[in-house]
């Protein structure tokens, strides 16, 4: 009996947390602020959420959700390709 509820507390306290953390527009099937209530009964609350509000996982096939803000390299930044490219050509380079 103890153990019974020790795993439906854990799994009380993982849904919800996963809740808390997972963007408003990622949650499927109902609003985010209806799945607090959905959440709170014991055991078929999160596995509810489990099976029908979280965002679905990415394969590992599958492309990114968005490109990265920022470049990942510097040969991939343009802004500085350009400001070595300036660089190259300053004659105070050649004062020595």
């Amino acid at each position: 009996m103890v153990l019974y509820a020790l795993v439906v507390l854990g799994l009380f306290a993982y849904a919800v947390a996963d809740l808390v953390r997972t963007p408003a527009p990622a949650v499927r099937t109902l609003p985010k602020a209806l799945w607090f209530v959905v959440v709170l009964p014991p055991l078929l609350g999160p596995l509810a959420w489990l099976a029908f509000g979280r965002p679905r996982r990415q394969r590992s096939g599958d492309a990114p959700a968005a490109p990265p803000a920022r470049p990942v390299a510097p040969d991939d930044d343009e802004d500085f390709l350009r400001d070595l490219r300036r660089r190259s050509r300053d004659p105070r380079d050649d004062v020595a």
